[in-house]
C-alpha cells in the first residue's frame, strides 16, 4: 500500500493537488509539515501532523519537520478570530527546543536516506532583509491573489495587521526554500492550512518554473461537534507536566465509540484488518471499552512510556476498587491529585491524627454527620481508608499519609473524600 493510499483509508485526506499520488509512487519523497511553536509543547491536535510523518516515514519517503522559529514571530491567522500576542526570540527558543525532543519519540533520525530531520526556518529568515524579500518574493505574489483566502477574507471586517497578512507569503517562501534547498516536493498540513500552502506551489512555480505538491488533512472534530483533543481545563498536551499521563490517558478511554472508530485509524498504526478485528470485538462487548483501550494503550505507551502507562491505567484502575493502598502510594502527586479532583476536600492538621479515627472523620472533616454515623458504617465494613477497609480500632497516623500529605476515604461503594494534612 502507497503512502497516499495509507492516509485514504485512513481518513486522514482533505485535500490534494493532483500529481502528488503520482510523485509519492515515483520516487523517494521529501515531504514536510510545519509546527507551531507558540508553546513549549505540542498537544493532541498536533499528533494527527505527527502521525502523517510517521506514515511517510514508514513509507519509504523523507519527513522534515519544519518548526517555525521565524514564522512563530509573525503567527498564523489561518482560523483565528482575533491578532495573537507575539513571542520573544528567547521564548521561541525554548519552545523549539522543546518540542523537537518530543518529536524525536515518534520519527527516526538515523535511518539513512529517509531519516528525519527537524529545521528551523529561522536559520534562512534571519540573513533575509525586509527590502530583499519584498522584492524576491512579494513581486511574484498579487496582492487580489492574497485577499482571495479564506485566513484573509475572514478577518477583513474585525481587521488583520499586515504581519499577519504577509504571513502567507512567509510560509509560501519556506516551501520554496526547502523545495530549492533540501528538494522537498510536497508540503503537508491541516485543512486550514490550505491557503498558505498552495501560495508556496504557486511560488515554486512563479520564481522557478518548478512543480510542488501538497496533501491536506481534515480537521477532526468529535460527533458532537465538539472540538476535539479540548476538555474544560483546556488542551490535553503532550507534556506530562502540562497534563498529567493518567488524564492524557482517560482522555482516550472516555471517547466515544463513534469516535473511537475514527481515532484508531488515525492515531495508532494497527494495520486495517487488526482495526476491523477490535471493532468487530468492541461492538460485541461495548461496555469492555476494548476499542478506547487500544487507542488509549498505544498513543499512551508512545507520546510518554510503557511505564507511564502502566501507571496511568493503575491510577484507572483505583476509582474501581481494584487497588491497594501500595498502588496509591506509588502514584506521583499530580497523577493522585488529578485521579481525586472534584471530590469533596477536607483539610486538618498533624496534630488531630491524635484526635483518633471517628473524631477526625465526624468532627475534624464533617465526612460524617455524627460519630455515631460513623461508628456505624465502620462497623458494617462500608469504609476504607487509602482503598483498605477498616474496622472500629483502626487509628490514622502519619504512616497513612500518601504522598506525606494525604488520606483518602471511601464510604460505601463510590462516594470518595481527600483529606489534606498539614
Amino acid at each position: 500500500m502507497s503512502f497516499v493510499e495509507e492516509l485514504k483509508w485512513r481518513g486522514m485526506i482533505h485535500d490534494m493537488i493532483p500529481g502528488t499520488e503520482d510523485q509519492f509512487k515515483k520516487e523517494l519523497t521529501t515531504a514536510y509539515i510545519g509546527f507551531d511553536p507558540t508553546a513549549d509543547s505540542l498537544h493532541v491536535g498536533s499528533l494527527v501532523q505527527i502521525m502523517i510523518l510517521v506514515h511517510l516515514q514508514k513509507k519509504g519517503h523523507k519527513p522534515i519537520a519544519l518548526l517555525g522559529g521565524a514564522t512563530g514571530m509573525v503567527g498564523d491567522p489561518s482560523g483565528k478570530s482575533k491578532e495573537r500576542n507575539l513571542l520573544s526570540k528567547e521564548i521561541l527558543s525554548y519552545n523549539l527546543l522543546r518540542i523537537k525532543k518530543q518529536l524525536e519519540k515518534f520519527l527516526d533520525f538515523n535511518c539513512g536516506k529517509n531519516s528525519a530531520e527537524v529545521i528551523d526556518n529561522y536559520t534562512w529568515f534571519e540573513n533575509i532583509s525586509f527590502l530583499d524579500f519584498i522584492r524576491s518574493t512579494g513581486k511574484h505574489i498579487s496582492i487580489n491573489y492574497m485577499m482571495a483566502k479564506d485566513s484573509v477574507k475572514s478577518r477583513l471586517e474585525t481587521g488583520m495587521s499586515f504581519t499577519e497578512f504577509s504571513y502567507q507569503l512567509v510560509q509560501g517562501f519556506d516551501f520554496y526554500w526547502l523545495w530549492k534547498n533540501h528538494n522537498c516536493k510536497v508540503q503537508l498540513g491541516g485543512s486550514d492550512q490550505w491557503g498558505n500552502i498552495v501560495t508556496g506551489t504557486e511560488l515554486i512555480r512563479r520564481k522557478e518554473s518548478g512543480e510542488a505538491f501538497a496533501i491536506t488533512t481534515p480537521l477532526i472534530q468529535k460527533v458532537d461537534g465538539t472540538k476535539f483533543g479540548k476538555t474544560e481545563e483546556g488542551n490535553i498536551w503532550l507534556d506530562k507536566e502540562k497534563t498529567s499521563v493518567y488524564k492524557f490517558y482517560q482522555f482516550w478511554l472516555n471517547s466515544s465509540d463513534e469516535d473511537a472508530k475514527n481515532y484508531i485509524k488515525i492515531f495508532t498504526l494497527k494495520s486495517k484488518s487488526e482495526i476491523e478485528q477490535i471493532i468487530t470485538e468492541h461492538e460485541k462487548n461495548p461496555h469492555l471499552r476494548l476499542l478506547q483501550k487500544s487507542i488509549a494503550n498505544e498513543v499512551t505507551e508512545r507520546v510518554h512510556n510503557a511505564d507511564e502507562l502502566e501507571l496511568a491505567k493503575k491510577a484507572s484502575n483505583i476509582l474501581f476498587g481494584k487497588s491497594t493502598t501500595a498502588d496509591l502510594k506509588s502514584l506521583d502527586e499530580q497523577t493522585f491529585l488529578s485521579i481525586f479532583e472534584g471530590v469533596p476536600q477536607h483539610q486538618i492538621k498533624k496534630i488531630d491524627l491524635k484526635e483518633g479515627t471517628i473524631n477526625i472523620l465526624a468532627e475534624k472533616t464533617n465526612i460524617f454527620t455524627s460519630k455515631g454515623e460513623a461508628r456505624r458504617l465502620i462497623q458494617s465494613n462500608a469504609i476504607s481508608v487509602n482503598q483498605e477497609k477498616i474496622n472500629i480500632d483502626f487509628i490514622l497516623s502519619k504512616k497513612d499519609l500518601i504522598n506525606n500529605q494525604y488520606i483518602l476515604v471511601k464510604k460505601g461503594k463510590k462516594d470518595y473524600f481527600l483529606i489534606t494534612v498539614r
